[in-house]
């Protein structure tokens, strides 16, 4: 974990005790339920957990903001984002059924309370969200697609969505209709593993 606290030497000790268990966690529950690769479990503090946590490196989440993690999978990026931001709810979605069930489980062990998990369609949601966040699930054209009507602005803030994306995201990003911004991870953070990883933040408002 030394990695995440080179990066987020701010994190109070109630984070950091949430953050330490989840490389374990996530091992144990792997073991039962496929959520991760088993050649990427071995990464999993770098590859997933930080990776997640290069988003509050780029924007923060007010309190009372309401994010939707689209395709959550085994928690990416909302449970270390859940982490950071306590004072923002997130709801976490994946039409996996056996996927949410271990980002409940995870989430009930480390008392993570800001958090909702939910086996379903994203595109079927009848909520409304201010931010949405989207790790490997699809392109943003589609993203997009999937959550028009569902969000709502603030009167401080836009719409949004943040997407992880590598840097082949050329194509899609040609076809948008919306204002972005591309923020390269490495210069977040600089192991290798980040060189070809991006964040995409739209502003769909």
């Amino acid at each position: 974990m030394e990695i995440i606290w080179k990066y987020f030497p701010e994190l109070s000790t109630q984070q950091r005790d949430q953050l330490a268990q989840l490389p374990d966690l996530y091992r144990y529950w792997n073991d039962k339920i496929n959520v991760i690769s088993r050649k990427d479990i071995a990464h999993i503090v770098e590859h997933h957990i930080l990776h997640s946590m290069a988003v509050a490196r780029i924007t923060t989440f007010p309190t009372g903001r309401k994010i939707l993690d689209i395709g959550t999978g085994g928690g990416f990026p909302g449970i270390p984002l859940a982490i950071l931001f306590p004072q923002a709810h997130f709801t976490l979605v994946d039409s996996v059924g056996k996927k949410i069930k271990v980002v409940k489980e995870i989430a009930n062990t480390i008392q993570l309370r800001n958090v909702e998990t939910l086996h379903a369609r994203v595109e079927n949601l009848n909520e409304n969200f201010h931010i949405a966040v989207s790790r490997a699930v699809t392109d943003i054209p589609t993203l997009i697609r999937w959550i028009k009507g569902k969000m709502t602005a603030l009167p401080d803030s836009p719409p949004t969505l943040i997407a992880f994306k590598g840097e082949n995201a050329t194509t899609e990003l040609s076809s948008l209709n919306y204002p972005y911004t591309i923020y390269p991870i490495a210069e977040i953070f600089n192991e290798e593993y980040f060189l070809t990883k991006i964040l995409v933040h739209v502003t769909l408002g």
